[in-house]
């Protein structure tokens, strides 16, 4: 019978049926299946995706959830597609070890992160997804049922057929279409596909031993200025693991939660900087960078955490860092309309002119119905937008396609953490040429012959193939 499926950001979808395998016979079976009754497959796992690449549009829908093994090695770890983020770092912690990727949404999937190539407040110091890969087995398609397998690829297994070369944009982070060209393997072609070449089952991810001292910083501004001016000093002057921003319209939003946020305040910045064993110095060299900084630093928060154990202070650095989310959703739910996101990023030399062109336009058109936030050492900041009716929604969604010109236009990109899925899959002509995403169809053509995988991911599907797949 028909199944509604939905993920975080609201998409809907519908299933003609779905499965949750526990093995990856179990899977192979139902893809068997599938490829000899021509049935569409959309896999999918914690549904904490925003894009809607994990919701089908008919066809069979297929969780990942069941796949729950892990196992931990010094140095990396050996994890089933259906893992948490949370259960894989609580994990990697009794080996006094981490899993570098830190996105917002601890109960992700680790075959969700890795289709999306997402990335998170820790991906100034240690980048994306992609980098933390060390090898991956995937459920692969083909033409007859015989042909379907998994599939294991290491690290350094080369492509076998001619890979076009596509261009990059000159960002820090970068998860629009397939990464082609240049140094690439298996593991480079598949983090980030979304899904539409094959299913992850199983990925070996790097660990890192953890720190033995972590300073913490939720760092208060009198003007967004400051603010901004301060992080390009950090990013020249210091090794963080975070660099995060919240605009005055979050802190607004915040401020109910957190009556200690300073009444002065107008911006702010997250930072962790990993300390060793003799930290002292490094803890002296942020006293002065916040002096500096002209930050409002008896406002401001700190917390010194030594050791993997976490403290009071810690939690309530990791309760503000993620109750905007929820504050924003609170926001969206009493409005009545899908908040409008963006997810684009720009070289770190742009990020300013980016900034400013955000302002400049959601100030003329929509003041005190946005904020902004997110990872701004790595230029890439979110604009959420919060319509409270049809045409603001409409004019919104015209404004942020507007924003993802501009950020191309900036050397930038119209996804750096999130995907395409099925919502924004219409931005990629921005980023890529037709005769480019053309390049990307063939591979996807001889990986998934008979187009099976994700339908109407990245490639926006006609209505009379949407009506076919339902």
């Amino acid at each position: 019978m028909p199944v509604d499926l939905e993920d975080a950001s609201g998409y809907r979808g519908v299933a003609e049926a779905a499965f949750h395998p526990a093995t990856e016979e179990e899977l192979l079976e139902i893809l068997r299946r599938a490829v000899a009754e021509r049935r569409p497959v959309t896999a999918g796992g914690a549904h904490t995706g925003v894009t809607g690449g994990g919701v089908p549009v008919g066809g069979w829908y297929v969780s990942l959830d069941r796949l729950r093994s892990v196992r931990v090695l010094r140095g990396r770890a050996i994890a089933g597609a259906g893992v948490l983020l949370a259960d894989l770092q609580a994990e990697a912690a009794r080996s006094g070890q981490f899993y570098p990727p830190d996105p917002t949404e601890h109960t992700a999937s680790v075959g969700g992160t890795v289709a999306t190539n997402a990335s998170g407040s820790r991906s100034f110091l240690y980048g994306d997804t992609r980098r933390q890969v060390l090898g991956l087995r995937v459920a692969l398609l083909g033409e007859s049922p015989d042909a379907v397998r998994i599939a294991e690829f290491a690290r350094g297994d080369k492509v076998d057929f001619p890979v076009p070369r596509l261009p990059l944009p000159e960002t820090t982070k970068h998860t629009a279409g397939y990464r082609l060209g240049g140094p690439m393997d298996w593991v480079d072609l598949f983090v980030g596909s979304e899904g539409t070449l094959g299913i992850v089952t199983e990925a070996e991810l790097r660990l890192k031993p953890a720190p033995p001292g972590l300073l913490a910083g939720v760092v208060f501004f009198p003007s967004d200025d400051a603010a901004v001016e301060a992080v390009e000093r950090w990013r020249e002057s210091a090794t963080p693991r975070m660099l995060e921003y919240l605009d005055r319209n979050s802190l607004g939003l915040l401020r109910s939660e957190f009556p200690e946020i300073p009444p002065d305040a107008r911006a702010c910045v997250l930072f962790e900087q990993e300390l060793d064993a003799d930290g002292d110095d490094e803890i002296d060299r942020w006293q002065r960078r916040l002096v500096s900084a002209r930050a409002l630093v008896d406002g401001s928060w700190f917390t010194l955490q030594e050791g993997p154990g976490s403290s009071a202070d810690r939690e309530r650095f990791r309760r503000f860092r993620h109750a905007l989310p929820k504050a924003v959703n609170e926001l969206v739910r009493r409005n009545g309309f899908l908040k409008l996101g963006s997810d684009y990023a720009v070289p770190v030399s742009r990020n300013r002119d980016m900034l400013a062109e955000y302002r400049r336009r959601l100030e003329a058109g929509f003041p005190g119905q946005y904020v902004i936030f997110g990872h701004i050492g790595d230029a890439h900041l979110h604009v959420n937008l919060l319509p409270r009716a049809q045409q603001e929604y409409a004019e919104g969604s015209e404004l942020m396609v507007e924003f993802a010109r501009c950020a191309v236009a900036l050397g930038g990109t119209v996804s750096a953490e999130h995907g395409l899925g099925k919502r924004k899959a219409h931005l990629l002509p921005l980023q890529y040429s037709e005769s480019e995403i053309q390049a990307m169809k063939d591979v996807k053509a001889r990986l998934d012959p008979l187009w099976l995988l994700g339908q109407g991911t990245l490639f926006p599907m006609d209505q009379t193939s949407l009506m076919a797949a339902q």
